[in-house]
């Protein structure tokens, strides 16, 4: 299921950073695990370039730090920064969390699912008895955009081409495999959601893509073994470039709906084939459908 590629660990130069960004005033953003690694580096940048931004994450008080902390170092901004409570462990939540989004806002620009686990402690499950990477990473994701598919749409028809986007940042695992195998698959999981999002809305002028951000040196690390740490410290980046290739996806104009992956810092690259096949992609919303019906 892992297909290693240059752009992992010898990436492109990044085309989209806080140097060349242009102004994101009247744009409304939503960064899920905006308050720590690569989410915070995001949020930096586009609140450094004036745009209104709401951190979605569980903890209000690492938020309120993240915030005060960014607010400190770019006092000339005329950009929000705003706290968005998000679960993602528990899909009882997901709903309140989109309503509080929707009954204060009238646009969404870009979504950028940041938020992930990998590699959690052996038997870690959700709220719901999911394989924690699977309904962190994936099906929590998917529910909540159900929620703000509507405001996207909605957005999008004011919006010039090519925005808004989703960055899907991200299967059941009743068979007991690796951690790494169910990471993996979770991923995976995001890439098919997006791919088959384009093929269900394809009049919506949202464009919805993938990405991998990169080899980094972030906290998402922190249950890897001792080998997995070194190369990670040997050949990863600062948790900022990481921010890049999500900035591209998010935000390049060159991005259309033909582009279903972007790789480290800023490319477009073609997805396994086998992946994005549409078959695979029905059975995979219809199924994630049956699981988040009943939080709907």
């Amino acid at each position: 299921m892992t297909t290693l590629r240059r752009s992992t660990f010898l990436p492109y130069k990044a085309t989209l950073t806080e140097e060349n960004l242009p102004d994101q005033s009247g744009k409304v953003f939503i960064v899920t695990g905006g308050n720590s690694g690569v989410g915070k580096e995001l949020v930096k940048i586009l609140y450094q370039h004036n745009a209104r931004v709401w951190i979605a994450t569980r903890s209000k008080e690492r938020t309120d730090e993240a915030i005060a902390e960014i607010k400190k170092a770019h006092p000339k901004s005329q950009g929000q920064l705003l706290f968005l409570k998000l679960v993602l462990d528990d899909l009882t939540t997901i709903k309140q969390s989109a309503s509080q989004f929707t009954s204060q806002e009238t646009r969404l620009d870009v979504i950028w699912n940041n938020a992930g686990v990998m590699l959690p402690a052996e038997g870690s499950k959700t709220a719901q008895g999911f394989e924690l990477q699977l309904g962190v990473n994936s099906l929590a994701h998917f529910l909540f955009i159900k929620f703000l598919t509507p405001l996207l749409q909605e957005t999008a028809k004011t919006a010039p081409p090519r925005s808004p986007a989703i960055d899907f940042g991200n299967m059941d695992y009743r068979k007991e495999e690796d951690n790494m195998t169910k990471y993996n698959r979770s991923k995976v999981g995001n890439l098919i959601h997006a791919a088959e999002f384009d093929r269900r809305f394809p009049e919506s002028n949202i464009v919805s893509v993938s990405l991998n951000p990169g080899l980094l040196k972030t906290n998402l690390q922190r249950n890897f073994g001792a080998a997995q740490k070194f190369q990670v410290k040997l050949m990863g980046k600062p948790a900022k470039y990481g921010a890049y290739t999500e900035l591209f996806a998010g935000l390049d104009s060159s991005i259309t709906s033909k582009d279903k992956w972007i790789t480290p810092f800023g490319r477009r690259e073609e997805p396994r084939a086998d992946i994005v096949e549409p078959e695979l992609g029905k059975r995979y919303w219809d199924w994630s459908e049956d699981q988040v019906r009943s939080f709907l």
